[in-house]
Protein backbone atom coordinates (compact mmCIF):
# COMPACT_ATOMS: atom_id res chain seq x y z
CA UNK A 1 0.00 0.00 0.00
CA UNK A 2 2.99 2.65 0.83
CA UNK A 3 5.00 4.09 -2.05
CA UNK A 4 7.13 5.79 0.39
CA UNK A 5 10.97 5.13 0.37
CA UNK A 6 11.65 3.80 2.61
CA UNK A 7 8.58 2.66 3.06
CA UNK A 8 6.17 3.37 6.47
CA UNK A 9 5.48 1.57 9.14
CA UNK A 10 3.02 -1.40 8.54
CA UNK A 11 -0.63 -1.28 10.15
CA UNK A 12 1.01 -4.49 12.49
CA UNK A 13 3.88 -2.16 13.26
CA UNK A 14 3.80 -0.76 16.83
CA UNK A 15 4.74 2.48 15.41
CA UNK A 16 2.32 2.49 12.57
CA UNK A 17 1.12 6.35 13.99
CA UNK A 18 4.45 7.31 12.13
CA UNK A 19 3.30 6.76 8.73
CA UNK A 20 2.70 9.50 6.43
CA UNK A 21 -0.98 11.04 6.41
CA UNK A 22 -2.93 10.52 3.00
CA UNK A 23 -5.67 12.73 4.18
CA UNK A 24 -5.80 14.51 6.92
CA UNK A 25 -9.53 16.08 8.03
CA UNK A 26 -8.07 18.40 11.48
CA UNK A 27 -11.50 20.19 11.69
CA UNK A 28 -13.43 16.42 12.00
CA UNK A 29 -10.35 14.89 14.04
CA UNK A 30 -8.87 12.17 12.01
CA UNK A 31 -6.31 11.11 9.36
CA UNK A 32 -6.14 8.31 7.05
CA UNK A 33 -2.84 7.05 7.06
CA UNK A 34 -0.59 5.44 4.20
CA UNK A 35 -0.91 2.11 5.88
CA UNK A 36 -4.69 1.90 5.88
CA UNK A 37 -5.14 3.43 9.70
CA UNK A 38 -7.54 5.98 10.73
CA UNK A 39 -6.27 8.05 13.35
CA UNK A 40 -8.35 9.92 15.72
CA UNK A 41 -6.97 12.98 17.19
CA UNK A 42 -7.55 11.78 20.10
CA UNK A 43 -5.46 9.17 19.26
CA UNK A 44 -7.50 6.53 19.13
CA UNK A 45 -7.58 4.33 16.00
CA UNK A 46 -9.05 2.00 13.65
CA UNK A 47 -7.10 -0.22 11.96
CA UNK A 48 -7.59 -1.70 8.04
CA UNK A 49 -8.71 -4.94 9.59
CA UNK A 50 -11.28 -3.05 11.90
CA UNK A 51 -9.95 -3.50 15.16
CA UNK A 52 -10.47 -0.51 17.47
CA UNK A 53 -6.85 0.71 19.29
CA UNK A 54 -8.39 2.62 22.37
CA UNK A 55 -6.81 6.38 22.66
CA UNK A 56 -3.82 5.67 24.87
CA UNK A 57 -3.18 9.93 25.28
CA UNK A 58 -0.92 10.44 28.38
CA UNK A 59 -2.71 11.87 31.22
CA UNK A 60 -1.77 15.78 31.68
CA UNK A 61 1.40 16.66 33.23
CA UNK A 62 0.80 17.97 36.75
CA UNK A 63 -2.93 17.33 37.24
CA UNK A 64 -3.64 17.10 40.94
CA UNK A 65 -6.46 14.99 42.02
CA UNK A 66 -8.51 15.84 45.50
CA UNK A 67 -10.38 13.21 47.39
CA UNK A 68 -14.00 14.70 47.48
Amino acid sequence: MCQHQPPCPTAESADREAAQPLVHFPEQGWSLLCNGVLLFEDTGELLPDGRVIAPHRPLTAGRITTAA
